[in-house]
């Protein structure tokens, strides 16, 4: 998730002290048909073992303040070097003679697993806004860099998100399962994504983000909500009262029924710390 904007307008907004989320413009789902090859008869199963393995040793399910949190500092080298082999491993992968199902869950895994070792890269760090590795003066943050090359492509963080996964699968649930190591995204989920079970997970990330108040939450009259609904209505029907629907169905009981023909204001907000655990 990364935005681009005119210097001028930048340093205005700097100047006037709006916060980071208020310069967000997200891109558009941009088709980059060079991906959309895909076997459906293929049998091929790729094997993410050794990030869910990482996952299960350094994710903590933190059940008090509902946000799953890395254990960053705690990451041994020989951990670090089995994740960068991992992702070595995904760099060598023919995708576009897997099976769709299989593509989804490596496309995802493989997003997940590059931002936590951008991270670690970098570490320490308050947010991952801070690692401004993207090329261009004005580009804030990792995601245009283009940091692996698949079947002889060079591929960013942005690639995979919104020319990738967002218009060939045009499945909303995907901003549930993609990490960008802050504190307001949907969980880390704490195992890897399969082909198997990337449909339970994908709804089970939906309904724990709304079941969260940085998902959403009622203040009065007003519906404060992740400004994920903000910057990517267009995956949320286009519009507020698209948005709305989807909050209804994924929403738990008390909030669904509160929002079911909800006219209220709507407010948008989002924490970029990093999703670090204590």
């Amino acid at each position: 998730m990364s935005w681009n904007k005119p210097a001028s307008w930048i340093l205005g907004v700097l100047v006037l002290g709006l916060s980071v989320g208020e310069l967000q413009a997200a891109p558009k789902a941009e088709l980059w048909a060079r991906w959309e090859a895909h076997d459906p008869s293929s049998n091929n199963k790729l094997d993410h073992t050794p990030w869910a393995g990482f996952l299960q040793k350094y994710l903590l399910r933190d059940y008090s303040s509902g946000v799953n949190l890395v254990r960053y500092k705690a990451v041994e080298g020989q951990d670090k070097i089995l994740l960068e082999k991992y992702l070595e491993t995904l760099e060598k992968v023919a995708v576009s003679k897997l099976a769709r199902p299989e593509q989804k869950a490596y496309w995802i895994n493989l997003y997940n697993a590059l931002t936590l070792k951008v991270v670690l890269d970098h570490y320490p760090v308050k947010s991952i806004l801070e690692i401004n590795i993207s090329p261009g003066w004005f580009s804030r943050g990792p995601w245009d860099a283009k940091l692996l090359r698949i079947e002889g492509e060079g591929v960013s963080l942005n690639d995979i998100e919104h020319r990738i996964l967002r218009p060939i699968w045009k499945d909303n649930r995907v901003h549930y399962a993609l990490n960008c190591a802050s504190v307001s995204c949907p969980n880390l989920q704490p195992e890897a994504f399969t082909a198997e079970n990337t449909e339970e997970l994908l709804e089970m990330g939906a309904r724990q983000y709304l079941s969260h108040p940085r998902g959403a939450r009622l203040e009065a009259d007003t519906l404060v909500l992740s400004s994920i609904y903000d910057w990517y209505q267009a995956d949320f029907g286009g519009s507020k009262s698209g948005v709305i629907q989807h909050l209804v169905k994924y929403a738990g009981s008390p909030l669904a029924k509160a929002l079911s023909g909800f006219r209220g204001r709507i407010r948008y907000e989002y924490d970029w710390s990093l999703n670090q655990a204590p």
